[in-house]
């Protein structure tokens, strides 16, 4: 068995004395893990860093069986993220909930699009975080639990809708929530397609992303916690505020 494609680094994990099995997002196999001879080595492991875009030929036997990655340098991200500490938090968080929601060896072109765009943002854009944010909203719905922010869901309407229901993820207009609005999720603007957020907005949104990607998409995956990579992220933003 054996077919190349492109993919990034999502996780690195050491093998035997001098080997690392690599998992990496690729455009048309999805999550995909497979073993790199020297990978642990000098020449290698400066390569293979959370980010960086490879030219990958994957072998082996039989089709089921984890194989072996040759692997070819594109593009290294990581470095370009080493001077701001908040852009490296946020490549260690795309890095971490890939490898922990999507299932083993299914392809998603769309996602993979998305995140290769949001990743060449980081380090080089300000508005990186709103692109984050609204790549976490991609995240749900690519797995089964996106938000309908579509019209509230209590009056029909798509007027001046301002919250999410933690329950169903439909959205909730001023009007409808009324005195339950305290216990429903913000729904910032930029979730809703407005252009540019303050850092305020951008907080409130993780919130929500948040409390669907750990009591929705976390449970459905078995008893693991969400990737502390992603709370690491939003303790940094917490305190950029």
């Amino acid at each position: 068995m054996e077919w190349r494609d492109e993919g990034f680094v999502i996780a690195v994990r050491p093998h035997g004395e001098n080997g690392a099995i690599v998992e990496a997002f690729t455009a048309a196999h999805g999550r995909h893990a497979g073993l790199v001879r020297g990978g642990a080595g000098r020449r290698l492991a400066p390569v293979l860093q959370p980010g960086t875009q490879l030219q990958l030929t994957w072998r082996a036997r039989l089709e089921e069986h984890l194989g072996s990655y040759t692997v070819e340098p594109v593009k290294a991200r990581a470095g370009a993220v080493m001077g701001d500490r908040l852009a490296l938090a946020a490549l260690g968080s795309v890095c971490a909930l890939l490898s922990f929601a999507l299932p083993e060896r299914e392809p998603h072109p769309r996602l993979y699009e998305r995140t290769l765009k949001l990743l060449d943002l980081l380090g080089d854009d300000r508005d990186w975080p709103l692109a984050y944010l609204i790549w976490e909203a991609a995240l749900l719905e690519e797995t089964g639990f996106g938000l309908d922010l579509s019209a509230c869901a209590v009056t029909g309407e798509a007027d001046d809708l301002a919250y999410v229901s933690p329950k169903s993820g439909r959205a909730v207009s001023r009007a409808g929530a009324g005195e339950w609005a305290e216990r429903l999720l913000p729904l910032p603007p930029c979730l809703l397609g407005a252009e540019g957020a303050t850092a305020e907005e951008i907080a409130a949104g993780l919130r929500t992303t948040g409390h669907f990607l750990e009591h929705r998409l976390a449970p459905a995956l078995g008893e693991r916690p969400l990737p502390a990579a992603r709370r690491r992220l939003v303790e940094a933003w917490a305190r950029r505020l």
